[in-house]
């Protein structure tokens, strides 16, 4: 069963009941960190091991997600500054508890290459919260992975 979210802003970001936030240093630039998140969104699962389809929809202004396990994303793309941050908001999901998700990648130079920063902010039933608080080892994991991944993929690349 689908069902909607609430419609939340960038301001979610900061004041979200739930905040997860992680960061790495990666080898690779800012723009090329940026344009896998956000210009080869269908590149996702090539690094992000969690994500099995990850589909641009509304010509890039919006994503279509599914993970390992079914749950399902609509999302909203409500930030996207070329090399610097892409956020994106979910709509509809078939997670149970959850009320709203956003999820910021903010990116900065940090000697030759990038200070990546996730923050995964959300709110939803006490049952929710309570499980993404114990959760939070295994989304760090997913994390640091993904990006080791991702930085890896696009260090092949530039060779």
């Amino acid at each position: 069963m689908t069902r909607q979210l609430r419609p939340v802003g960038l301001d979610f970001v900061r004041s979200a009941p739930v905040r997860l936030v992680f960061a790495r240093v990666v080898s690779a630039s800012p723009e090329a960190v940026f344009r896998a998140l956000a210009e080869d969104v269908a590149g996702w699962p090539e690094w992000f091991s969690a994500v099995t389809l990850a589909r641009p929809t509304e010509g890039g202004a919006g994503r279509q997600i599914r993970l390992k396990g079914g749950t399902r994303f609509q999302e909203t793309v409500i930030a996207s500054e070329t090399a610097e941050v892409y956020t994106y908001r979910v709509d509809e999901t078939n997670a149970p508890g959850v009320r709203a998700l956003v999820e910021e990648w903010r990116l900065t130079p940090h000697g030759t290459g990038t200070r990546v920063q996730w923050t995964w902010a959300a709110d939803g039933t006490a049952a929710f919260r309570f499980t993404v608080k114990l959760g939070r080892p295994g989304l760090g994991r997913a994390f640091r992975d993904a990006v080791t991944r991702l930085d890896r993929r696009l260090a092949s690349a530039r060779a």
